[in-house]
């Protein structure tokens, strides 16, 4: 017998989204017209609402209760693994297609901000349930997505076909959005850029808006919200907090650790030194963002220990740098070492300071330029860039 209750269905998430004001009066019908159900498909890994992991398979032949309440659970929900190549029950490797969560879908759309008789480009169609949300607002003649991956784009118009809904679904590369259905009123990003396509702001119309993820190589992720000026520029700020998966032809490879120490040991032939900033002082979303920005061509990782210490890893895309930091709870003085031409743990204190200085500020404080000249993220204003990197 079934246990579905009117906390985990369309009615219960509904409430949800709303008491978070991500669902406004504008979607809410739509909402209702178009079920998340109706896009997911029967095997499943849902997500947590505060992260990037997944949790274990849910197969919906096998227990559609609880394939029901994920749906209808304001979380992600992973659908693809390494591109299609992963196969079993397990995790792969690296989620590559989801179904986003709810709050983001609909938040996001409230940023979009679209009105009756525009037209939206879609960049990364996945299940296909944002554009039929947006083409049951707008009609599907006003709506066009673009998958790259084309099995994921066959079930996104399979989905679509099933209720009635006709956006039209191409699979091609994001980047280049679809020129013949342009210009757009507005443009939707739902995967996450670290550089906004020029070919977007080409095909939007003066005083269109551009809704995308955008995060740096280092980690930190926000909504960016551009409006496209006459001149072909585009500027606005960071809405909300994000954790979508990269745009595939933008994701950067992560070299092994043995491409920096190079098969010596550690320390290798690093210099060692202490450091008063605490690596657990820099581990939140915000202040990875804001490292970022700085200490360009940089990620990191965490080598974690069962005693709760932990070894932070600094390095640099080309990997010629690496600076270690040793995380002992408890402490007030952590070891760092750094090797190589960059010395990225000065690099990541000196962006560090460079916030703390400026008040800590939030991420909506910062915006983002988009010209000829490139991009370049501001703080409070067009005129006042964040600096780059210095130590």
């Amino acid at each position: 017998m079934s246990t579905r209750t009117e906390e985990a269905g369309p009615s219960g998430l509904a409430f949800v989204l709303v008491e978070a004001g991500a669902l406004n009066s504008d979607w809410l019908p739509t909402s209702e017209a178009v079920p998340r159900e109706l896009f997911v498909p029967d095997r499943i890994w849902p997500g947590i609402a505060d992260g990037t992991e997944q949790t274990a398979l849910v197969d919906r032949a096998k227990d559609p209760d609880a394939w029901f309440k994920a749906v209808y659970s304001d979380i992600p929900l992973t659908t693809q693994w390494d591109d299609g190549r992963h196969t079993g029950d397990g995790l792969g490797a690296t989620p590559t297609s989801s179904s986003s969560m709810p709050r983001m879908v609909f938040s996001t759309l409230a940023d979009l901000d679209v009105e009756e008789g525009h037209r939206v480009l879609e960049i990364g169609t996945g299940t296909g349930w944002n554009a039929g949300l947006l083409s049951c607002r707008l009609g599907g003649a006003n709506v066009v997505s673009v998958e790259y991956d084309e099995d994921v784009a066959k079930g996104a118009g399979e989905n679509l076909r099933h209720v009635d809904l006709s956006p039209l679904v191409i699979v091609g590369d994001g980047r280049s959005g679809h020129v013949g259905g342009a210009p757009y009123d507005r443009v939707i990003a739902t995967c996450s850029v670290g550089e906004v396509p020029r070919t977007w702001i080409e095909q939007t119309r003066p005083g269109g808006v551009i809704v995308a993820p955008w995060g740096t190589d280092y980690e930190g992720e926000y909504i960016v919200r551009l409006v496209v000026a006459d001149d072909g520029t585009a500027n606005g700020p960071f809405t909300r907090s994000s954790a979508f998966m990269r745009l595939r032809q933008q994701r950067t490879e992560r070299p092994p650790f043995d491409a920096y120490l190079k098969g010596r040991e550690w320390p290798a032939d690093g210099t060692r030194s202490t450091t008063a900033l605490s690596p657990a002082d820099i581990g939140g979303w915000l202040e990875q963002f804001v490292i970022g920005l700085r200490v360009s061509g940089a990620f990191w990782r965490a080598e974690r220990y069962e005693d709760g210490s932990y070894t932070l890893w600094t390095y640099s895309t080309d990997t010629q740098s690496w600076a270690s930091a040793d995380y002992e709870p408890g402490s007030s003085e952590y070891v760092v070492v750094q090797s190589g031409p960059r010395k990225l743990w000065d690099e990541t204190e000196a962006a560090y300071r460079w916030w703390a200085e400026n008040d800590r500020p939030g991420f909506d404080r910062f915006g983002l330029t988009v010209d000829d000249d490139g991009e370049r993220v501001w703080l409070d204003s067009l005129d006042n860039p964040v600096p780059l990197r210095s130590a």
